[in-house]
């Protein structure tokens, strides 16, 4: 597993720059596939309204039963990323397993992450363009749009030091996962291999940066753009959003997230199995 990590690392470090930036746009939107899926299921409980009008959380299952069908639900993001094939920021922290090594550059391990995370923004952003575009969110009388609006809030409203936390927890579990994808031998072993660790993060409420390049615009394009059909439904206004802004975004958001996301898999994960079985022997004695 840690030699086949080592060289995947490799060929995605020497991919050419097209090919790379069209597999790093995928990504972003299968990643955003899996952040719509759990949406809905989040969404299922809110479909009556409370007695002030707006919609109520009526689920009779549990808090950690909901989270958990959420996740399962997400894990559909990564199934696509690492059985379809492409290029995720999160899951190429494993690259440095092939630095430490010496067989891939600093130049090279930047330019991969720079690029990819370029591309994983892109296709994130694109997919949230779509569904906007498609009124997804008012499905369930809005019920879908309020939840994207809610997630959105929670995770903007983050301190700086809760979401690198919460960041390094998230990482470390997806590079686990695709870690593990290294022993498959079929499609079901990498699925299975997928599932549980995914699951566990989003129950959790862990922080992963390119699903929040989804989460995030599709929640500020459904403030900044529904009609008034949808707030009369949902019983809210853009007013109770306040601060879902592009910068709380960027600054309270995806810069310590994506900064835990490093350390959680580059560092915990990465670097940890390349110490264990591929250090050179010799240096330690």
């Amino acid at each position: 597993m840690a030699k086949r990590a080592e060289y995947i690392g490799v060929r995605k470090a020497e991919t050419p720059f097209i090919k790379m930036f069209a597999l790093s746009v995928l990504a972003g939107a299968f990643i955003a596939m899996g952040a719509i899926f759990a949406t809905t299921v989040f969404a299922g409980g809110m479909s009556l309204k409370d007695a002030e009008g707006a919609l109520a959380f009526t689920t009779a299952l549990p808090f950690g039963v909901t989270r958990l069908l959420g996740g399962l639900a997400f894990c559909l993001g990564l199934i696509l990323v690492v059985v379809g094939g492409a290029e995720l920021f999160t899951g190429n922290n494993l690259i440095v397993i092939a630095w430490a090594s010496r067989k891939v550059s600093s130049r090279a391990l930047l330019r991969n992450w720079g690029i990819v995370y370029l591309g994983n923004f892109v296709g994130s952003i694109a997919t949230a363009l779509l569904v906007y575009s498609s009124k997804e969110w008012m499905f369930g009388s809005s019920a879908i749009g309020v939840t994207a609006l809610n997630i959105a809030k929670a995770k903007v409203e983050l301190d700086f030091i809760q979401a690198i936390a919460l960041g390094i927890l998230c990482n470390a579990l997806v590079c686990m996962a695709v870690w593990m994808t290294y022993s498959a031998r079929s499609t079901m072993d990498k699925i299975a291999a997928i599932i549980f660790p995914i699951s566990a993060f989003v129950a959790a409420g862990f922080e992963h940066s390119v699903a929040n390049m989804y989460f995030i615009p599709v929640a500020l394009l459904i403030k900044n753009y529904a009609g008034e059909d949808f707030w009369a439904a949902a019983g809210k206004t853009p007013a109770d959003y306040a601060s879902i802004t592009w910068g709380s975004f960027v600054i309270d958001n995806l810069i310590p997230v994506t900064i835990g996301n490093i350390i959680g898999g580059a560092l915990l994960v990465a670097a940890v199995y390349w110490l264990v079985f591929l250090r050179p022997e010799k240096a330690f004695k």
